[in-house]
């Protein structure tokens, strides 16, 4: 998650949006495959307040800008991960500028094949 106060300052300060504490949850499982997802593969988001969709949105691998092999190739053209590493690219769907989280609130991103990653705002 990005915090959007940080980001829209100027875009320059996109990196600083994603460093808060809870601001990346991977899990509860991770899929290692050997070749890509296919890019008809569907990421959606769904955000509930009080157990009720406040949004909903769906996209798919194929509206990333760059393939993953491509964004794999960067990552490790300069670097070794002895250890692994996690690319991550982000899901693409923005709420609007209304839209704003609250406490309590449940977010959930679903990936065909993988699963569904539910966290809920503190």
């Amino acid at each position: 998650m990005s915090s959007r106060d940080i980001e829209g300052a100027n875009p320059l300060y996109l990196p600083q949006a994603k460093v808060y504490d809870r601001s990346c949850a991977l899990g509860p499982g991770i899929l290692i495959r050997t070749e890509p997802m296919p890019a008809a593969t569907q990421i959606k988001l769904d955000i509930l307040r009080s157990n009720q969709i406040t949004f909903s949105e769906i996209t798919t691998l194929a509206e990333l800008k760059r393939d993953p092999a491509t964004l794999v190739e960067y990552l490790f053209r300069d670097h070794t991960f002895p250890y692994g590493c996690f690319l991550l690219t982000g899901t693409g769907i923005v709420p609007p500028d209304s839209f704003t989280l609250q406490s309590n609130d449940e977010i959930q991103i679903t990936i065909d094949g993988i699963g569904t990653l539910i966290n809920t705002v503190e």
